[in-house]
């Protein structure tokens, strides 16, 4: 199984656009699937264009085809009122036309697992070992912060994940791609408001092997740092 994944599109349909146009292609001839891991809106104009093209594109190939994480943007929506960078989400502003998308983000599952890796939207609970589904509550899985790093003791599974900009990661403010530590985690959030990216990620289940998509190919995903 090929898993293509990508996350934080904070409303930017024309890169999401873009991104995606590096995937379709293979959800139609592959054994592959899509995962987004969440943060879909901003609050701004184009996130009603973002989530009608993820729910055409399940309602296309399958939900378990195309797989939409939670976001703690989304997460934000169904508490009824937060705030970020001075924007208001508030459920009871949503017309009827709204109410479609409040629904929606009602389906939306925290996690998702894969051969060998774990999908979220921030992060799990590390110190639990193998009981990580058990015990991690649902702040970890969508507000974890600052992003972890290193080797996740008693649990022989890696983690993709989104949230921190990798950019921030990584501690480079020009670097906004995939961000691997060379031991259990894989970052993809390209922080697309600043970069105009939005990285993707393909995961080779049956490999266990992890690539970078572009339009010039497909490469191996290498450790920050390691050059090739």
């Amino acid at each position: 199984m090929r898993i293509y994944c990508m996350s934080d599109i904070h409303g930017c349909l024309p890169e999401f656009e873009e991104a995606l146009s590096m995937v379709l292609e293979h959800l139609e001839k592959e054994d592959a699937k899509l995962i987004l891991l969440g943060d879909y809106v901003h609050g701004g104009a184009s996130d009603r264009g973002v989530l009608d093209m993820i729910i055409n594109l399940q309602n296309k190939y399958g939900k378990d085809k195309v797989i939409a994480l939670m976001g703690n943007h989304e997460n934000w929506i169904l508490e009824g009122i937060s705030t970020i960078d001075h924007l208001i989400y508030n459920i009871h502003d949503l017309n009827e036309n709204d109410e479609k998308y409040y629904r929606w983000f009602e389906t939306l599952p925290k996690y998702h697992v894969e051969g060998n890796t774990i999908f979220v939207h921030a992060g799990i609970n590390e110190e639990a070992g193998e009981m990580w589904e058990q015990k991690t509550d649902d702040k970890t899985f969508l507000l974890q912060y600052p992003a972890k790093t290193g080797k996740i003791e008693n649990l022989h599974m890696k983690v993709v994940a989104g949230h921190v900009g990798t950019a921030e990661i990584s501690g480079n403010p020009e670097f906004h791609d995939i961000y691997y530590d060379s031991e259990s985690h894989y970052y993809i959030d390209g922080s697309v408001r600043k970069s105009g990216i939005i990285p993707v990620l393909m995961v080779d289940t049956e490999n266990d092997k992890y690539y970078r998509v572009t339009k010039n190919g497909t490469w191996p995903v290498l450790p920050y740092g390691e050059k090739k």
